[in-house]
């Protein structure tokens, strides 16, 4: 059975599209609309660079295997990219990493090119003015005078050194990675130096995940002398001392990378760079760019254009394929497979991107939709269940909920072809009925909520993520015709109402014997590491809005009416923090809302469905105008993976997914005059605002193809058909 699922008459507005999805139709079509322009100039790969955005100036292609970069330490909470902003030494250039994760990882095969001087230095020091990063391109100049340049193809990253003089020297070191926790890293490896050119191998590190990666390394100069330097305490990989004799200066390095084998590595970096024309595949990864920058266009200043842009960057720079150019890849089993349509994606930071990324993949990069489904369902074969965190194709188990749901569920419901729904239902009821990391279904189910007493931490937080994905489940079996189904996971969509207490008028821990927990405090936040308590990264004001997701009618009963929800969302928005830490996720603070981190993301476009629905208008400005700038320190919060970007973009246009399957966008306020957004089959959905003192509020009249919209939101399908969407608001 495809996935375009049977509809209930009384949500026409939610009709399956049959998607055609062609990537030359696509490409096509963008192309056309685009003409010359160039919209990588507004994107500054520095933004988040510096505090807790922890992403990262390299260049990359998007959704690429390889990010190559400068690594300035290679652990600390700080350095999960390996990069701020504001360090003043450079370790060297590693090949891979992961755009503002919590998390270390990755870093692989790390180059630092040397003069005379001595070794023992743990890094470098480098000129900051020179430093410049572009999509595509990086640059700096080294205090030793080794001018640095980096670009690369999807799984083969290319340095080019320019030295003072004709001797260079070259430190490979296969034992360096981002480090979380441990201080080996690599468990073993195999490298072998195969002529003056080539060093090839493969390492086996156990980090955030257990995994190999494989690689192959040509120089454009044959070097001269080769030693292995000492290995000290654990170290199971070498690191290499290259000595060069230049005939123009430049020292050239490609560096392919694969899951595979090292012979996969070098098909990869036969088949994508078999020359040594540096600037050509720095145009080429430009003009890549341009194709998915394109695809929205705004008229807006050009600090806003900036903004927007940078994250429409950070949006497409993962989850990264990590198939090889045949197609094979390393499971999550360690088998060996080949995916079938040429990708298979990881870095799935599933726990965020649900939330906006992955809806916004479905409206302008639809041709990748299916490859990350495929991923995900491959996944679920090889592992027993559907992905929660995974990096490298191997799961981290990090975060919590079965995230992988809501983004299968959604491409299955919006008509996305390739899919089979029965098999993806399948494995939805499997992933929520055996028990497996992170979630015990027999304890949930006994209980109607995870019992604190039962488990170590995380309990409500548990049991509210697992209301999403069991909703997720039940609309979808409910479009298909599978009414038991959908009853049973609506049943457990609602288990939520088990934990509301009416006194606090919050979500709140409960034992096993049916009693609140009784030291609390809605105010403390919790987190796995640092905090133990009842709640992931967040505190009891902040989870309390996760069912509202899927169920705000239910939130309104519990509460007491319409009038109870709004004032609730008045004093979330009120209540000032107390000591606010931004290792608990509290950072980007408007009373308790947390715009640094995901569980609050949804809660400014709540107020749409309140007594003071203009509020969802001024809060979302507030929110664009005081948590992001184009400057380092541009991001307050993870990234993630591109959604703190995604929830940018949306509320930019001037709307928001609050329900991640039910294809509705919630209205809120346009950031710009105007957008353009480029669909498939040379379609535009094109969005203007017009001021006018007649308005109330930001967002009161929205009109569609000069028709009127009364709803709070616009439906995907809607939007896919193409149109002129129109927001009348009042005078600046």
């Amino acid at each position: 059975m495809s996935c375009l699922v049977p509809v209930a008459a009384n949500r026409a507005h939610i009709i399956p599209l049959v998607c055609i999805l062609c990537l030359w139709m696509f490409n096509c079509s963008q192309e056309k609309a685009r003409g010359s322009q160039d919209y990588t100039q507004y994107v500054n790969p520095f933004i988040g660079t510096e505090g807790t955005g922890h992403t990262f100036p390299g260049p990359c292609m998007p959704f690429g295997m390889v990010q190559p970069g400068p690594d300035n330490a290679d652990s600390g909470w700080d350095y999960t990219s390996g990069y701020q902003y504001k360090d003043s030494i450079i370790l060297g250039f590693s090949q891979t990493r992961a755009n503002g994760t919590g998390i270390n990882e990755f870093g692989d095969v790390l180059l630092r090119p040397l003069t005379d001087e001595k070794i023992e230095k743990p890094g470098m020091s480098y000129l900051k003015v020179t430093e410049k990063a572009s999509p595509g391109y990086y640059t700096v100049t080294l205090a030793n005078r080794v001018k640095v340049e980096l670009t690369c193809t999807e799984r083969v990253a290319f340095h080019q050194y320019t030295y003072p003089g004709s001797t260079a020297r070259l430190l490979v070191d296969l034992q360096h990675g981002l480090r979380f926790l441990t201080d080996s890293l690599v468990l073993e490896s195999d490298v072998e130096i195969e002529d003056e050119r080539t060093i090839s191998g493969y390492c086996h590190t156990k980090n955030w995940v257990e995994r190999k990666y494989f690689f192959a390394i040509q120089f454009n100069e044959p070097f001269i002398s080769s030693s292995e330097l000492e290995r000290k305490g654990k170290e199971a990989a070498p690191r290499y001392l290259l000595t060069f004799a230049l005939k123009d200066r430049v020292l050239q390095a490609k560096i392919a990378l694969s899951t595979v084998s090292v012979e996969s590595a070098k098909g990869n970096l036969r088949r994508e760079l078999p020359g040594w024309d540096f600037d050509e595949v720095v145009e080429n990864a430009k003009e890549v760019w341009n194709s998915y920058l394109g695809r929205i266009d705004i008229d807006a200043s050009q600090t806003q254009k900036e903004i927007f842009y940078s994250s429409m960057y950070r949006l497409f720079i993962q989850p990264s394929n990590i198939a090889d150019v045949d197609g094979r890849y390393r499971g999550p089993d360690d088998s060996i497979r080949t995916a079938a349509n040429g990708q298979y994606y990881s870095t799935l930071s599933l726990w965020d991107t649900y939330r906006a990324a992955h809806p916004l993949y479905t409206l302008i990069a639809p041709e990748r939709v299916n490859g990350f489904v495929y991923s995900m369902m491959e996944h679920a074969k090889a592992a027993g269940f559907l992905p929660i965190w995974t990096a490298w194709g191997k799961d981290n188990y990090c975060m919590i909920g079965n995230h992988a749901i809501p983004v299968i569920a959604d491409a299955c419901l919006k008509g996305f072809p390739g899919v089979d729904a029965e098999e993806a239902l399948g494995q939805m009821i499997k992933s929520t009925t055996e028990n497996h990391i992170n979630s015990n279904w027999s304890l949930l189910n006994r209980y109607g909520y995870y019992p604190y007493d039962s488990m170590d931490n995380e309990s409500v937080s548990r049991t509210l993520e697992h209301g999403v994905d069991d909703y997720c489940i039940a609309f979808l079996a409910e479009r298909m015709g599978k009414a038991e189904v959908a009853a049973t996971y609506y049943r457990r969509a609602n288990y939520f109402k088990n934990l509301y207490d009416s006194t606090t008028r919050q979500m709140r821990g409960k034992d096993s014997h049916g009693k609140w927990r009784e030291q609390f405090d809605p105010l403390m936040a919790t987190s796995p590491m640092n905090n133990p308590g009842d709640y992931t990264e967040a505190n009891a004001w902040q989870y309390f809005w996760t069912p509202a997701q899927y169920d705000i009618e239910g939130m309104r009963e519990l509460l007491g009416g319409q009038k109870e929800f709004t004032d609730q969302l008045d004093r979330f928005f009120s209540i000032n923090s107390i000591q606010a830490n931004k290792h608990l996720g509290q950072e980007a603070m408007i009373g308790q809302y947390a715009h640094g981190n995901e569980p609050s993301h949804h809660v400014a476009y709540l107020y749409a469905f309140s007594e003071k629905p203009h509020r969802t208008g001024e809060l979302v400005s507030q929110i664009c105008n005081s948590f992001y700038t184009n400057a380092p320190t541009g991001l307050i919060g993870n990234d993630d993976c591109g959604q703190m970007s995604a929830w940018y973009i949306f509320s930019v246009l001037g709307f928001y997914p609050v329900n991640p399957v039910n294809g509705d966008f919630v209205f809120g306020s346009p950031q710009v005059n105007r957008a353009t957004i480029e669909l498939a089959q040379g379609k535009k959905f094109v969005i203007e605002t017009r001021r006018s003192s007649g308005s109330s509020y930001p967002g009161q009249h929205r009109i569609l193809n000069d028709k009127p919209i009364e709803d709070p939101f616009i439906s995907y399908p809607v939007i896919m058909k193409g149109g002129i969407l129109t927001f009348e608001m009042p005078d600046k």
